[in-house]
């Protein structure tokens, strides 16, 4: 018992080793999911767009409400930039997909 007592810090990584690997995991996550993004966008026909859109508007609305929420939330500076970013991002990203909606929907009106 008291072997692995003696043992134990060295089978429990370090603070500094652990936050290396959460971020080689997050960066690998996050290459991942760009390349299956493409692959995925490039294999949607034409006809699928609108639609297609129309969900990319629906998360980039709740990244907007997630992103005022972590504004009002955090007192640190860096927590309401990063927050202001992200809601002008988003919200470019509703107003363009809404437009582009909009007038592709145009084409499928009787005139």
């Amino acid at each position: 018992m008291t072997s692995l007592l003696v043992s134990l810090p060295l089978l429990l990584p370090s603070a500094a080793g652990d936050q290396n690997l959460a971020l080689i995991a997050e960066l690998t996550v996050f290459v991942l999911a760009v390349f299956l993004g493409i692959e995925v966008i490039n294999k949607v026909p034409p006809t699928l767009h609108t639609p297609l859109m129309s969900g990319s508007n629906a998360i980039s609305g709740i990244t907007v409400v997630g992103a005022l929420l972590s504004s009002l939330s955090g007192s640190a500076t860096t927590t309401n930039v990063l927050a202001c970013i992200a809601i002008a991002a988003a919200m470019v990203n509703v107003v363009g997909g809404f437009l582009v909606t909009d007038r592709m929907l145009k084409f499928f009106k009787k005139r």
